[in-house]
């Protein structure tokens, strides 16, 4: 699998990545994924400290720890469970990030993060503060790069300014263009867009939008009504007929120069499959590009903004 280098680090890391949320807690079904994934060529493996109350970094470290250093190893961190772990709250001080990565190591049976990141963040937090936990944590050496995971313009804005973050992931789809009012700053800051959510909730696959949930059937998807999905697939499918929704989806994002990656999630082994296949498909041209540009909404993130 082709690599990209994340930022301005020295991290190359696969074009797709694997988002482990989705692996669940059967060991056995989530170390076989996992397996297949690396197979594959897959090298950046994400996850956090949220899933599945640590969990799912268990799982995680346990599939990588004899092979770690080919693995680029993401984590993130800043939602704490409360002690009865049926809810959490936002904490982004520097002595919970200190603490929380800790524990993460543990979890994963390493003892350094890849790329250790903000799990969120708010203008509310000592940003400042956040920050010196990051750089405090890369001078100790247990983690190697930070980022954030945050579409908040006034968020981004500040760690663009104040922070050397080397990415930001970001929901990012062809039905979620978002992102893309970001792509001059990042670029010309060497900052790289980790893409998440690249088929919007199953929408820009092979299944039939007739098949979507209940709620996206009444209330449509962002700002597209259900009337509008069943249009622009129509029109999305007819840009590059040759390709299927997903390798187009997948290629949409990845002609994008600030894109690293993208992050595909599974569940089954299929679906890792046919996301791995979808990264090898043929580049997008740029008339097929702006064709697909222009049956989508380029919407911008309307909360947030200072």
């Amino acid at each position: 699998m082709r690599k990209r280098t994340l930022g301005r680090s020295d991290l190359e890391i696969s074009e797709i990545g694997l988002g482990c949320m989705s692996l669940g807690t059967d060991k056995a079904k989530a170390l076989s994924i996992l397996d297949e994934a690396i197979e594959l060529g897959i090298n950046y493996l994400d996850t956090a400290d949220l899933y599945d109350f640590g969990r799912n970094e268990e799982i995680v470290g346990e599939a990588v720890k004899n092979r770690r250093h080919d693995i680029i190893l993401a984590t993130k961190a800043g939602n704490r469970w409360n002690d009865e772990k049926d809810g959490w709250h936002w904490d982004a001080s520097k002595g919970y990030i200190k603490e929380a990565v800790k524990n993460s190591l543990r979890r994963l049976k390493t003892d350094y993060i890849d790329l250790y990141q903000l799990h969120g963040g708010t203008m509310e937090d000592n940003i400042d503060e956040t920050i010196e936990a990051f750089e405090d944590l890369k001078q100790e050496g247990v983690i190697r790069y930070y980022g954030i995971s945050s579409i908040r313009p006034n968020v981004i804005k500040e760690y663009v300014k104040k922070s050397n973050i080397t990415s930001i992931m970001m929901q990012y789809s062809l039905l979620d263009r978002r992102p893309e009012e970001w792509l001059p700053l990042l670029e010309e800051n060497g900052i790289s867009i980790v893409a998440r959510g690249p088929v919007a909730k199953g929408l820009l696959t092979k299944k039939p939008l007739d098949q979507a949930a209940a709620s996206i059937k009444e209330n449509g998807y962002l700002t597209y009504s259900f009337e509008e999905l069943a249009e622009t697939k129509k029109a999305i499918n007819a840009a590059a007929p040759d390709l299927s929704m997903t390798e187009l989806s997948l290629q949409y994002l990845l002609s994008q120069p600030a894109v690293a990656s993208v992050i595909t999630g599974a569940s089954s082994l299929e679906q890792l499959r046919e996301n791995c296949s979808a990264a090898e498909a043929r580049r997008l041209s740029s008339q097929e590009i702006k064709a697909l540009q222009c049956h989508t909404k380029r919407d911008v993130y309307e909360a947030h903004r200072s």
